[in-house]
C-alpha cells in the first residue's frame, strides 16, 4: 500500500547519506503512523496529524528514545517528502535522561569473565570491556582491526560514522590470541557466528 512512499523515503535518505537501516526504520515508523491515523496517501496528511500522533505518544509514557525516533521519522516525512514547514518549537523532541550509565567495577568484570566458560563469549566480553565497544562495533571487528604492536583496536564506521581507535589491554590481547588460534585463525570477521568457542579454559 505504501511502497511508493517507502521508495521516496529511501531515495531522500540516500541523497542525505543516511544508512539503509535508518531509511528502513523510517519506513516502518511512517507505516505505523499512517495506519494509526487512518490515512493512506501523502496528500491526506496534515500537520495536525503529526502533532496529535506525537502528543499521544508522549502522553502514553514512551521512553524519550522511542518518542524521538517517531519524531525524527515523521519530521523527515513532512520536510523531505511533503516539503512542509516543521516547527520544532511547536513539535519539540523529548529530552533524554542525562544520567551516567552504570559502569562495571574491575571486580565485577573479573567475576563475569570468570563465570563465562565459552572462550568466544569470554573474548568478546573482555574486548567490549577493555575497549568500550558497542555490540554493533564488536560484531563487525576484523582481524586486521587488532594491532598487537600498538595495543589498539581500530573501530571502523562507528555510530557517528567516524573511525576511531581504542585501547587493547595486555590481558585482553592474550585472550584474543588464545581465541584466534582456537577458532581457526580467522582473517576476516574476528567473531564469526559459525564458531561456537565452547572451551572451558579459565581466563
Amino acid at each position: 500500500m505504501y511502497e511508493e512512499i517507502f521508495e521516496s523515503i529511501r531515495v531522500a535518505a540516500a541523497k542525505r547519506n543516511l544508512k539503509e537501516s535508518t531509511a528502513g526504520a523510517y519506513c516502518r515508523t511512517v507505516k505505523y503512523f499512517m495506519d494509526t491515523i487512518g490515512k493512506v496517501s501523502l496528500a491526506e496528511l496534515t500537520m495536525e496529524d503529526a502533532e496529535s500522533f506525537l502528543m499521544e505518544k508522549q502522553l502514553s509514557g514512551v521512553r524519550p528514545e522511542t518518542y524521538n525516533h517517531y519524531h525524527s521519522a515523521i519530521k523527515f516525512l513532512y520536510r523531505r517528502l511533503l516539503k512542509a514547514l516543521w516547527d520544532d518549537d511547536a513539535i519539540p523532541r523529548m529530552k533524554n535522561d542525562r544520567s551516567l550509565p552504570t559502569v562495571l567495577t574491575k571486580a565485577e568484570a573479573e567475576a563475569i569473565l570468570a563465570a563465562t566458560k565459552n572462550l568466544k563469549h569470554r573474548a568478546m566480553l573482555a574486548t567490549m570491556y577493555s575497549g568500550g565497544l558497542r555490540v554493533s562495533e564488536l560484531v563487525h571487528l576484523h582481524y586486521d582491526d587488532i594491532s598487537r604492536t600498538h595495543h589498539s583496536i581500530h573501530i571502523r564506521n562507528s555510530k557517528s560514522r567516524v573511525d576511531r581507535y581504542t585501547i587493547l589491554a595486555d590481558r585482553t590481547l592474550g585472550l584474543l590470541t588464545e581465541y584466534w588460534f582456537a577458532c581457526g585463525k580467522p582473517r576476516d570477521i574476528l567473531f564469526p557466528s559459525s564458531y561456537s568457542g565452547n572451551h572451558s579454559h579459565t581466563a
